[in-house]
């Protein structure tokens, strides 16, 4: 038995939760996303409670059941407080500037500028040079543009130069030893 795809999820005031096939709509205050479930799974809606059901007990069934489920109540977490991650950016001269809520350029140590500008639905902020905060809706759309954007230099295990999530721990090697 699937413990994450038979937990119930509660759908909190203010959102609008539409069940048209096998597409599941989650609309609320921050905006309206939605998913189309794979195959034999069911999600009926019951006094407030969304309950996620396969079919049978087939492998696939099981892997897609707990998914269906974590999937939904992202989307309920999306429309009601939204998702963010948090980069930083370690390195001399390194950094980062906003153009607007849906551009950024980076200085990171090439001849040129790097200009990233935010998909539909996403929005940067920098509170510091060396900060960036990508805020939206979609957790897998944040989570990939956190990731591109961290493409563009990744640390580096001699200095720890580049961009990093905060928190992330690089593993540091030693430089070439003298004899």
């Amino acid at each position: 038995m699937s413990r994450v795809g038979n937990t119930p999820i509660t759908v909190p005031d203010g959102v609008d939760v539409s069940i048209s096939g096998r597409t599941v709509t989650v609309t609320g205050a921050k905006g309206t996303l939605d998913q189309k479930l794979p195959g034999g799974i069911t999600v009926s809606h019951n006094d407030g409670t969304l309950v996620v059901e396969r079919p049978n007990d087939s492998s696939e069934a099981k892997s897609f059941h707990g998914l269906s489920r974590s999937l939904i109540q992202n989307m309920i977490v999306g429309v009601t407080e939204g998702f963010s991650k948090e980069l930083q950016i370690q390195g001399i001269g390194y950094r980062a500037v906003a153009k607007g809520k849906n551009k950024l350029e980076l200085a990171l140590g090439f001849s040129h500028s790097v200009n990233i500008e935010a998909p539909e639905g996403i929005e940067f902020e920098v509170p510091q040079q060396t900060q960036i905060l990508v805020k939206g809706i979609d957790k897998q759309l944040v989570g990939q543009v956190a990731a591109d954007i961290r493409k563009w230099r990744k640390p580096e295990p001699y200095k720890g130069k580049g961009i990093r999530y905060v928190n992330e721990r690089v593993i540091r090697k030693a430089g070439k030893a003298a004899k």
